[in-house]
């Protein structure tokens, strides 16, 4: 009778879960939502350009634009888009590395769509001549760390190689932890606000630094 009288309540930390009121003090001070000492190589910002540049206090939709003030965009992006490089020609490439995965016939189709990408970057990595010894490769949008995964595969021959997976969620189904002979390490940080040059494991080892990643977005990225 005593429990069923008791009341959940959302965690004001994160409402996403509730807790029991009675206990509402004691879950707020070990829940894992609550504020906790930022690491050393957190540095507001850091990456997000600088401030009051660019930033446009209100969004509007090119729908609700009138047809001058839609040519007026126009031009100005065609004006400020002229100088730069054309895109770089698409091109699918394939690695060794995930031939049997590729082929096995259990996957699915969203199984077999991330193969092919992480395959496609292994290959260009290839190409590019980086997938060598003495490197540090930072995954950004880590996720469960499946491209370092692949790319520790393709390189299992080396010597020297740290992986930085960089995650500013928890994850589940981690495949870092399964990983042998390269080191692997997690960074819990939105990359809008990491500074890698204050990476202990980075300013230690010296080595040099490949950034790769599958799926990006947010503040950080255009960096």
């Amino acid at each position: 009778q005593e429990t069923n009288s008791r009341r959940r309540i959302p965690c004001p930390l994160d409402p996403k879960h509730t807790v029991y009121e009675d206990q509402l003090e004691k879950h707020i001070k070990k829940c894992n939502s609550r504020e906790k000492p930022q690491p050393v190589f957190y540095v507001q910002n850091v990456n997000s350009g600088p401030e009051n540049i660019g930033i446009c206090k209100e969004q509007v939709s090119l729908s609700s634009l009138s047809k001058e003030d839609l040519q007026k965009l126009t031009e100005t992006l065609l004006r400020v888009t002229s100088g730069l490089d054309p895109p770089l020609p698409d091109r699918k490439l394939c690695h060794s590395a995930l031939q049997e995965a590729l082929n096995d016939p259990t996957n699915g189709d969203t199984a077999f769509k991330h193969l092919k990408q992480q395959a496609s970057i292994l290959g260009h990595l290839d190409r590019l001549g980086l997938l060598g010894t003495s490197h540090c490769f930072v995954e950004f949008g880590a996720g469960r760390g499946k491209l370092s995964h692949w790319v520790n595969i393709a390189i299992e021959n080396t010597d020297n190689v740290h992986f930085l997976l960089v995650e500013r969620a928890t994850t589940r189904f981690k495949v870092d932890g399964k990983q042998k002979k390269s080191t692997f390490e997690r960074l819990h940080i939105d990359i809008q606000h990491l500074s890698l040059g204050r990476v202990l494991s980075l300013v230690q080892k010296r080595l040099p630094v490949i950034g790769i990643g599958k799926h990006l977005c947010g503040a950080g990225t255009g960096q």
